[in-house]
């Protein structure tokens, strides 16, 4: 086998996980993010709520470059023909290039869930698969056989019986979905050999990862002949969770050579998924295979004196293939060597012997203990390391601020603004301006007062806002972190701030995250009156 679809449900499986709610602009961001990295992205079900609905008519006609776009939603037919169901109807009125439906393949659901004859649901899955695929603009329809692995266990016969209603109607692919993810390898591997057996259409497979499984379940099914995959990115979902996406598409590339994504894609497979835990505003997992900070770290005396010497001693590839990288964490040279290496990577020149090195570690070390944290936020990274170099230049001096959020009514919005008062060369500028809330007002006044000494700041735009609680068990005391994203159309960048005040640190981030664009600006002004003519 030389090629499998992967097919990404993080926008519909995914955002049953607790604590993941999609916005519209989340959807429209990660489908921009993740386009290059699958074959299809499942955007939602048309018409199951606003904010899908306004997804799909934003994404109606769009080319998202290698992925296409996939609707899902439910068999149609139950108590009306297929081209009457109002709820079918609006899947197929998405006109994506992909529909997906799911349909019910155990018995325990259609005699005691849905309450269908078991015929009648053979027939609502051949008629909503037929009509899909009679859709003028030639979709592709996948067909999710939904408890496919509890149902055949239950009763084989009837479950192979809906997948050959999904066959017989035309469907592209055919779905084996462990729903209740409670299936174990060599069980997939057997059940797999007689679906084989009976239907011809390209199968697929959807894995949820309750037995801690998924992924090897997924694998296996290559192995058996599987040429569509089905997962999320960082095995996002409810309850356990799904299939994950960046530890099966490393597999096939890396372990079996099996053709999914360009090797230069690859190397981007971790600050992707980086990306999708910031825009789920949930906490990167360290220790995630391939893409997590503890994937490559070392720790034990004599696995890091090996490393040191041959890294295939204790790494199972190179770091680099997927974006990460080798983290030492028991020796300050370990330290010294990453500090260098960030200095390279940001063009500062400095000697691995020189003082100042162990000088930034030391900073870097007491700040990530107060709850700092620089992944996703170089920006100040850079910055901190102008600090220690004595060469961050103070672009403007706060000589104080104040915010007002003032609620007069109790069924009225608060109103916020920011009054503020800074330096700049000598002179004191006195400004204020209003905000949708208390941070935006800060922004908003803070722009006002800079931007007349330094015009270039009007090109900066906020991209990303995230506030995350760093000191659990504290309630409304605790420290926050406050990560900015944000851009000027040339390149984006990330700052932080911690504080146990949320004002506090967002004017962190804020500031340091016009400081930037500043010292970015100056630097590229120095470098081309160095530049030989």
């Amino acid at each position: 086998m030389t090629r499998v679809i992967s097919y990404d449900c993080t926008l519909r499986d995914g955002e049953q996980n607790e604590h993941v709610n999609w916005s519209l602009e989340d959807k429209q961001r990660y489908m921009e993010i993740a386009a290059p990295f699958v074959d299809v992205i499942e955007g939602g079900w048309p018409g199951a709520n606003p904010i899908d609905t306004a997804f799909f008519d934003w994404a109606g006609g769009k080319n998202f470059g290698h992925a296409r776009l996939a609707a899902f939603g439910m068999t149609g037919g139950r108590n009306c023909q297929v081209s009457d169901d109002e709820v079918f109807q609006r899947l197929v009125l998405a006109k994506t290039p992909v529909y997906t439906i799911f349909g019910k393949s155990w018995t325990l659901h259609t005699d005691s869930i849905i309450r269908v004859e078991r015929e009648h649901n053979l027939e609502m899955i051949a008629t909503s698969v037929s009509h899909l695929k009679q859709q003028q603009h030639g979709p592709m329809v996948v067909y999710d056989a939904e408890h496919f692995f509890d149902g055949y266990k239950a009763k084989p016969d009837y479950a192979i019986k809906t997948l050959r209603a999904a066959q017989d109607a035309k469907a592209d692919c055919i779905v084996l979905c462990d729903t209740n993810g409670g299936t174990l390898p060599h069980e997939i591997v057997q059940i797999i050999k007689d679906v084989r057996r009976h239907i011809k259409t390209p199968l697929g497979i959807h894995s949820h990862n309750d037995s801690e499984t998924a992924v090897a379940n997924s694998i296996i099914a290559v192995k058996e002949g599987i040429s569509h995959v089905q997962g999320t990115i960082n095995g996002f979902g409810e309850r356990c969770g799904n299939a994950n996406l960046c530890s099966i598409i490393p597999n096939l590339k890396l372990k079996m050579g099996i053709d999914c994504i360009s090797s230069e894609q690859m190397k981007k497979l971790r600050e992707t998924a980086r990306f999708i835990y910031e825009l789920a505003n949930l906490t990167h997992n360290k220790h995630q295979p391939y893409v997590g900070d503890s994937a490559f770290a070392h720790k034990g005396g004599i696995h890091v004196s090996a490393v040191m010497k041959r890294p295939d001693t204790y790494e199972h590839i190179k770091p680099e293939l997927v974006g990460n990288h080798q983290r030492v964490l028991v020796s300050d040279l370990s330290g010294r060597s990453n500090i260098i290496y960030k200095a390279e990577e940001f063009g500062i020149d400095i000697n691995s012997k020189d003082p100042v090195v162990q000088k930034i570690l030391a900073a870097l070390k007491e700040l990530e203990h107060q709850g700092f944290q620089y992944e996703g936020a170089e920006g100040s990274f850079e910055l901190l390391m102008q600090k220690a170099l004595k060469s961050r230049k103070r672009y403007f001096r706060l000589l104080g601020f104040r915010v007002i959020d003032e609620k007069k009514k109790e069924d009225e919005l608060p109103h916020s603004e920011a009054t503020i008062k800074l330096e700049v060369d000598g002179k004191v500028e006195h400004t204020a301006s209003e905000g949708n809330g208390p941070v935006n007002a800060l922004d908003n006044a803070l722009r006002k007062a800079l931007e007349k000494f330094y015009p270039n700041l009007k090109e900066v735009r906020l991209i990303d806002f995230k506030v995350r609680v760093i000191s659990a068990g504290k309630g409304t005391a605790a420290s926050v972190r406050v990560l900015v994203e944000s851009g000027d159309g040339k390149e984006k960048w990330g700052t932080v701030g911690v504080s146990e005040n949320v004002i506090e640190a967002s004017w962190q981030a804020l500031v340091d995250s016009l400081e930037y664009k500043l010292y970015r600006e100056e630097s590229r002004s120095r470098s081309k009156k160095a530049r030989p003519e």
